[in-house]
């Protein structure tokens, strides 16, 4: 008896285990449409297998969660869509700006939309949709739809905005790219395969690409919780790779770096400190430290303002006094006269102190002319 008692909550149990350990993947529908506007969808693959460890690591670092891919068609016309479902819309603005290249154009002013003749990189929240196929830049409507179909799927947040504190001067167009790992830092950036920069620290960086007096340079800006994890990792990295050196060989290729608040600019490809400070120069934080804010001043007042104050306080109280007691008076002998010895002075109630030094019995009814008065006989 007890065991059947039993069974049904090891069956219970399991199927929830179960429930609990099936992939996202196959809780999560799927974002991509069967189809969309008149182009007509085939059947949806699940995503390419990435072989390459190095991209594979990429993805992780953006916070790749599923990968959707699936193949449209109209008359002639066709292209394959792969789409990226990352954890946050940073690690897809992150990974579009990894896959994407200087050739690919954007698709609208302000947008985060490229495309080039034979790829386009569709950014929606936390979804990246990679198109390829032929003839993209005459398909800009279409793939618009495309994105349309897809945005109810899509998670919506703000997007790093660290690109803002990258020179404008010489900068080379997008080539900019949002890195959230060592992996990816070590691609676009190379110094070192390890976390040489600070990730585990809460850092995150922009790099991109500078032409500055024909010299081709490269800036990554890294941006810090704190000033002093900033200040910190610039100790450690002078320590490491002797940064700012002041005669540098003609054959190596020296780092240049500068703190500014949580900011830590580094520059490389350049040969001499001046050459580093065009770009250096111009990095600067938003962020400003000072304990100088203006606080609260207060003005003693003259001592006649004081005394008039008093003055104008002291009448307002009596004032006020006044009309209270006018008020409750009032009050009380509309009650008296209306509801006599119902509500104040009830003669069941009170009690009066008699002095009997006159002859008359004395009655509480003859003080407030209420009742009928006893009166003995003469």
């Amino acid at each position: 008896m007890t065991v059947k008692k039993i069974q049904p909550f090891i069956v219970v149990s399991l199927f929830l285990l179960f429930v609990a350990l099936l992939p996202a993947s196959a809780q999560r529908p799927t974002a991509l449409p069967g189809h969309f506007a008149d182009w007509s969808g085939g059947a949806l693959r699940g995503g390419a297998v990435v072989e390459d460890p190095v991209t594979y690591s990429v993805q992780q670092e953006y916070g790749m969660v599923t990968m959707e891919a699936a193949s449209y068609s109209r008359g002639k016309d066709a292209f394959v869509v792969d789409l990226y479902r990352m954890k946050d819309p940073s690690g897809a603005y992150g990974l579009y700006s990894y896959l994407r290249s200087p050739d690919m154009a954007h698709a609208a002013p302000g947008d985060h939309s490229v495309v080039s003749r034979e790829r386009a990189l569709l950014l929606d929240g936390n979804l990246l949709l990679d198109v390829r196929g032929t003839d993209l830049e005459k398909h800009r409507a279409d793939l618009d739809a495309l994105v349309a179909a897809v945005t109810p799927m899509a998670e919506q947040g703000p997007l790093p905005s660290l690109s803002e504190h990258l020179p404008v001067k010489g900068f080379v167009d997008r080539s900019d790219k949002y890195v959230l790992g060592p992996v990816t830092l070590n691609e676009v950036f190379p110094v070192s395969a390890d976390d040489w920069l600070g990730f585990s620290h809460g850092a995150e960086a922009e790099v991109a690409k500078y032409k500055v007096n024909g010299r081709d340079m490269a800036l990554l800006i890294a941006d810090f919780p704190t000033p002093q994890v900033a200040q910190k990792r610039l100790v450690d990295l002078q320590q490491l790779y002797h940064l700012n050196p002041k005669n540098p060989d003609a054959n190596s290729s020296p780092l240049f770096a500068k703190r500014s608040i949580t900011l830590l600019a580094i520059v490389s490809g350049a040969k001499t400190q001046a050459e580093a400070d065009e770009l250096l120069a111009q990095v600067a934080s938003a962020s400003e430290v000072t304990w100088n804010e203006p606080t609260f001043q207060f003005k003693e007042p003259s001592i006649g303002a004081m005394i008039v104050g008093s003055i104008i306080g002291a009448g307002v109280l009596c004032m006020f006094a006044v009309v209270a007691g006018v008020a409750f008076g009032g009050f009380r002998l509309v009650v008296k006269r209306y509801f006599p010895d119902k509500v104040f002075d009830r003669s069941s109630t009170m009690q009066v102190l008699q002095l009997g030094l006159g002859s008359k019995p004395i009655n509480s009814d003859d003080f407030y002319g209420s009742g009928s008065s006893s009166r003995s006989p003469k």
